[in-house]
């Protein structure tokens, strides 16, 4: 029974992860991107105040029932599949509290009224690295799904 729950917390929380990154890829970054700098600071600064800390309780309670499910599960392709899956989602909080969380708090910090002149854009760097992310929790999505499947 502890297996069933554990599975359906991984996959919620990796189907949270996917859906949130994944709005975020095709809708909020285009958006951001658009904008003259000032705006898109002061934009950032509004979009990301919510996240923290919902995202990443979101983030590492599925990879700990990933995990709890990998070390209790009866097939062995289920452990393999939730292992992979919790390798997956600590990537996903790898790259988000060492690439993307420091680029938002260095943002956080500009005055979007008073940009310097020297202002280096983070904007593509920051869109690489949610993309990765996004790739990683897409995967730990579906492995999951089909993890969950087989049980």
């Amino acid at each position: 029974m502890i297996d069933r729950i554990l599975a359906l917390l991984a996959l919620l929380g990796s189907g949270l992860v996917t859906g949130v990154f994944f709005a975020v890829a095709v809708s909020t970054v285009p958006a951001l991107m658009a904008m003259p700098p000032g705006r898109y600071i002061y934009a950032h600064k509004l979009l990301g105040r919510n996240w923290d800390p919902a995202m990443p309780i979101i983030v590492l309670t599925a990879t700990f029932a990933a995990a709890g499910w990998a070390i209790g599960a009866a097939s062995p392709a289920v452990r393999v599949s939730a292992a992979v899956v919790t390798v997956l989602m600590l990537g996903v909080s790898g790259v988000s509290h060492l690439c993307n969380v420091p680029i938002n708090k260095r943002m956080r910090a500009v005055d979007p009224d008073a940009v310097p002149a020297d202002w280096a854009d983070p904007r593509p760097i920051w869109r690489r690295w949610h993309l990765l992310r996004t790739a990683l929790a897409v995967g730990a999505f579906l492995l999951t799904s089909v993890a969950a499947t087989w049980t």
